[in-house]
């Protein structure tokens, strides 16, 4: 639907990562929605791509070029096939990863149907010889194909039919500007809203033939990370739990047993995260402490710690990121039950150079 446990553990494994997994994609093809009347949440995405929408099938024309950017789990793949769904046009899917030559991105240009939506996935890390192909194409609706090599090589033109390209990054910043300016719409997806993945909840528990009451979807939904993927992926593990140790039914205090035993607290930490901050806060007194003396505090690599715990951390207002080096803020100690040090936040309790 629109929408990693221990420390040998990927980080897109995790049960409050963003990543899909071969599960996750099972299920969300069930869970998807059909039309934008029936995506939850990203309210001002939907009305303007709506706009977008029902002006091209007035024309009768291919409707612009989408980019979709926001973290994974966000729903950008679900809106493109929304988007084709609502043209009544096929869709292909492919990601930038995957196209590694211009060659390769020709072959799947030239074999689109007129108003083809053609979804590219992860776009940003795509080729840039393929990249600078696919200048021409969205513009023009052109490639041109070399053929030969050397002196003798003879670019044929391809005529293309006109397609709408759907491109979806996690890193907006890494589209170079002549790529991103070829979008007629551009859309950031923002993380929901607690309420908004309780409705999210709600939904997938009906169409999993799941009982469950309205406290017990505000209980997993808190615990999500603002994410759908995640609240769904908590719902089938609830789900499992319910069924196991319970009738079934999904309740507040099922939620939270089932939730504690996959070490996912009220906030949506899990183990991970609760690592990180232990150490940062119990061994280096809040900090600063340099990011690879933490990650080798908490057995994990340098990466792992950077791009799996900290978006989260430091997005829930939980850790810092100063020149000096990761700093635990108040809420921190409040949430790990902790008193923090007179000195806290001048690193390892102890004074600063002023003697504050």
């Amino acid at each position: 639907m629109n929408w990693d446990d221990t420390t040998d553990t990927p980080a897109e494994e995790r049960l409050v990562g963003s990543v899909a997994d071969r599960e996750d994609q099972a299920v969300e093809a069930a869970l998807r929605p059909k039309d934008l009347g029936e995506f939850i949440g990203q309210e001002k995405v939907r009305e303007q791509l709506d706009l977008v929408l029902r002006a091209a099938r007035a024309r009768g024309a291919t409707a612009d070029h989408v980019l979709l950017s926001g973290a994974p789990g966000l729903g950008k793949t679900t809106l493109s096939m929304i988007i084709a769904a609502e043209m009544e046009a096929p869709i292909r899917i492919t990601s930038g990863p995957a196209i590694q030559h211009a060659g390769d991105l020709a072959a799947i240009l030239s074999s689109l149907q007129e108003g083809e939506v053609l979804f590219l996935d992860e776009i940003h890390r795509m080729s840039r010889p393929a990249e600078e192909m696919l200048y021409m194409a969205m513009e023009d609706f052109r490639v041109d194909v070399i053929v030969g090599k050397g002196p003798g090589a003879t670019a044929i033109p391809l005529e293309l039919p006109p397609f709408t390209l759907v491109g979806a990054t996690t890193r907006a910043g890494l589209l170079p500007p002549p790529l991103r300016d070829r979008f007629g719409f551009t859309a950031h997806m923002e993380f929901y809203e607690p309420a908004e993945l309780q409705r999210v909840v709600h939904r997938s528990a009906h169409l999993l033939d799941v009982e469950i009451d309205t406290a017990g979807a505000a209980e997993i939904a808190g615990r999500s990370r603002g994410t759908p993927r995640i609240a769904n992926r908590l719902l089938r593990r609830v789900r499992d739990y319910a069924q196991v140790k319970a009738d079934g039914v999904i309740t507040k205090e099922i939620s939270a047993a089932a939730l504690a035993v996959y070490e996912v607290d009220a906030r949506g930490l899990d183990r991970l995260d609760r690592a990180v901050l232990e150490a940062l806060l119990k061994l280096f007194g809040g900090g600063p402490v340099g990011l690879s003396t933490l990650a080798v505090a908490v057995g994990e690599e340098r990466e792992t710690v950077e791009e799996v715990a900290e978006p989260f951390l430091v997005r829930e207002g939980l850790l810092a990121r100063t020149p000096r080096g990761r700093v635990a803020t108040p809420a921190a100690w409040a949430h790990l039950g902790l008193t923090p040090p007179r000195s806290a936040g001048t690193g390892n309790g102890q004074q600063d150079l002023f003697g504050a």
